[in-house]
């Protein structure tokens, strides 16, 4: 593949420029600290998908940290689509990060430092048939990372290091418990089915809620499927008759075995699959919506 073009500003000097072309000082914060916020879309056929909501999430961890957002909601969607043309493919995943920019190294904030913002984009590698059908294998452990996973940090440390855990256990996932009740995973949230009842962690921080947290929230509330928002203790998740993971590059995807054990029947459920084509219907919708005169499938 070509060097993709990426947008970058480092001390208010912007521009796009060849991947393997970017530098960042080394004494920018987000090198030294991990002092950031990040963001990841997906793009279906060219159009991002719940653009407004990552903006939204995006400004939220931001103002929580403290760090100026740089641009304005029109800013940010110039800049998106700007991206998305330059990389060409229909299906990308753009990946969005602002650091509270360059400064000498102290822990406290500087004076003055004008944010680095970078962005690039990927192609978009959604989970396989095989995955639909048979589902992913899952472990789980305790959550030991910080307690603001609501930010959306480049900190990222903690989920690191529970991704390496599932890597090492030969499966897709780590779920994590913090006093016994159900967190998320290290780079998804995750769902938990019984009785045909489709239940989710409450929003505080001890999670991050997710972009698609919000979507199949809708989803269910759209469709009459019974949802609840309650602490899932770690009894619950074991006696699952279904557990689902979700996220920008996951979408819902169904987890049929965990720490060696069969979730439920050990094939994907019911509410999985309802999910995976309500899902599907949403960013048809979505596709529909952005662009009228084109025909897309639902």
């Amino acid at each position: 593949m070509e060097d993709p073009i990426v947008y970058l500003s480092v001390d208010g000097h912007a521009e796009m420029l060849p991947l393997s072309e970017a530098r960042v000082p080394v004494l920018d914060r987000g090198f030294i600290f991990g002092d950031g916020i990040y963001e990841v879309v997906p793009v279906y056929q060219g159009v991002p998908f719940r653009l407004a909501q990552h903006l939204t999430r995006l400004a939220r961890s931001l103002a929580a940290v403290g760090i100026t957002n740089p641009f304005d909601t029109d800013g940010w969607k110039a800049r998106v689509a700007e991206l998305i043309a330059s990389f060409g493919a229909p299906d990308q995943l753009v990946y969005m990060q602002v650091t509270r920019g360059v400064a000498k190294r102290a822990h406290a904030f500087p004076k003055t430092a004008t944010p680095t913002v970078f962005l690039m984009s990927s192609p978009l590698a959604l989970p396989g048939a095989d995955v639909r059908e048979r589902g992913l294998a899952a472990v789980t452990a305790q959550d030991n990372r910080w307690l603001r996973c609501d930010i959306k940090s480049i900190s990222l440390l903690g989920n690191v290091l529970m991704a390496e855990n599932a890597a090492a256990h030969g499966v897709a996932e780590t779920i994590m418990f913090r006093d016994g009740l159900l967190t998320e995973g290290s780079s998804s949230n995750a769902w938990v089915v019984k009785h045909g009842v489709l239940y989710a962690p409450p929003k505080n921080e001890r999670i991050l809620e997710g972009i698609r947290y919000g979507l199949i929230a809708e989803l269910a509330a759209t469709h009459g499927l019974q949802f609840e928002i309650r602490p899932i203790s770690e009894d619950e998740v074991a006696e699952a008759d279904e557990i689902l993971l979700s996220s920008a590059t996951k979408e819902v995807v169904p987890v049929v075995r965990l720490d060696g054990r069969a979730v439920g029947a050990g094939v994907p459920g019911p509410v999985y699959q309802r999910l995976y084509g309500w899902y599907q219907d949403a960013k048809a919708e979505s596709l529909r919506a952005a662009l009228p005169s084109a025909s897309v499938a639902g």
